[in-house]
């Protein structure tokens, strides 16, 4: 008992002299706020530059891969560090390449990305305000269990309740169906996407009426996905939260063959979207049954709405327009190229007309730009009424929690 006593003991001790060697921040520069607890770095600088510093004593490389990556020095205190160029305001996923090997830092929290769980950095925005958390009545996020008959197994989803929802135990609440992004899943919305803030602060002040959001998994698959494999934020797309496929806009579209690895990714994209388009039957057949069965919630048409970021943008104008007896309300935010030709989508005006609200929107900076305004234009020539929305920026989440915050504040009234 006393030697094992002892080995915890020195562990501490290294710990110790770990976070002392640490502690040495930079003047001015502000822990990220994604850092576990008691972590100062990674730290942000006013300016968006951010210093990575990396106990990894033993090895040869140390590289912080975010966008086209980071190379690392090592000090004479035994640590690897670097200061980055300034990031634009926002989500960054990023992972550390050490000796080869692709980690996440163990000094900030994780995110599922690209397929696989990274670290991330906020660089503080200048309109963060109405998705910070603050002191006004708040409502759960909370994590369910649903049976999919589509993939016949039992499925992840969160669920935003408002914050009257417990006590109101006669009301009926309004449901918004919020679908993820391209190497996503159903953590997206309620992790980065800070989807339980938004809803929070919009409903204390007056400008969205309380409802419930579902936020499940739109892959309808068991097989893994290889679409991202080997990548992540350090290649095509990284740090695009949810973004788009790899290899620059609209590559890796069936048949493209200019996805990973050439033309096996054009087929990895195209089992990808398979998956995401087999999600359609779980959504009415399966989830939208189960939240009706287990919810409070009212049961039909005009006290639905769906959207989605990136692939499920793409998603939720493909089901949407597809499905007007089901929901009134669509979004599609920055959709990407699993979105149905416009022609196609807007094969019936007539139908498209009946939704009480079409939303569009996409960044003026996203490489998938023409994508949605594609979808603008079709809609504009078939008379269709719909809302379109350029924001200022790329792909990214910013663009995303604006689309989330103006979407919900028009649903419902």
């Amino acid at each position: 008992m006393r030697r094992r006593l002892s080995v915890v003991l020195a562990g501490a001790a290294a710990i110790a002299l770990s976070a002392s060697a640490y502690a040495q921040v930079p003047a001015g520069c502000a822990p990220n706020a994604l850092n576990i607890p008691g972590a100062p770095f990674p730290c942000v600088y006013p300016d968006g530059r951010v210093v990575f510093r990396v106990s990894a004593p033993d090895a040869q490389k140390v590289r912080v891969r975010m966008g086209q990556g980071f190379e690392t020095t090592k000090g004479a205190d035994g640590l690897w560090s670097v200061t980055t160029t300034p990031l634009v305001e926002g989500f960054h996923y990023y992972t550390l390449a050490i000796d080869g090997s692709n980690v996440a830092d163990p000094a900030t929290r994780t995110f599922f990305g690209s397929g696989f769980y990274n670290s991330a950095i906020e660089v503080p925005a200048r309109d963060a305000d109405f998705y910070a958390a603050k002191e006004v009545p708040h409502g759960q996020v909370r994590q369910l269990s649903y049976f999919s008959k589509v993939t016949g197994q039992w499925r992840r989803a969160f669920v935003y309740t408002p914050p009257d929802y417990d006590t109101n135990t006669r009301g009926k609440y309004p449901v918004l169906y919020l679908l993820h992004g391209i190497g996503g899943n159903e953590t997206h919305w309620p992790g980065p996407g800070k989807a339980g803030e938004i809803l929070d602060n919009l409903i204390a002040d007056g400008k969205a009426v309380p409802m419930i959001v579902v936020m499940p998994n739109g892959r309808a698959s068991n097989e893994p996905s290889t679409l991202f494999a080997g990548r992540g934020p350090g290649g095509p797309g990284g740090g695009a939260a949810g973004g788009p496929p790899p290899g620059g806009p609209g590559a890796g579209a069936p048949g493209a063959g200019r996805g990973p690895g050439g033309p096996a990714g054009g087929a990895a994209m195209a089992v990808e979207f398979t998956a995401y388009a087999d999600f359609e039957r779980e959504l009415i057949g399966d989830l939208i049954p189960f939240i009706e069965s287990h919810y409070s919630v009212r049961a039909d048409r005009k006290h639905r709405a769906l959207a989605g970021l990136s692939m499920g943008g793409g998603q939720s104008l493909n089901f949407g327009l597809n499905n007007v007896d089901t929901f009134a309300f669509v979004g599609g935010f920055s959709s990407a190229p699993n979105t149905k030709p416009p022609a196609e989508l807007v094969s019936d005006p007539k139908k498209a007309r009946r939704l009480e609200l079409l939303w569009v929107s996409c960044g003026n900076e996203d490489g998938l730009f023409g994508i949605s305004a594609g979808v603008h234009e079709q809609l504009t020539a078939q008379n269709v009424p719909h809302k379109w929305y350029i924001d200022s920026g790329a792909h990214t989440f910013p663009v995303w929690k604006n689309d989330l915050y103006y979407f919900s504040s028009l649903l419902f009234h």
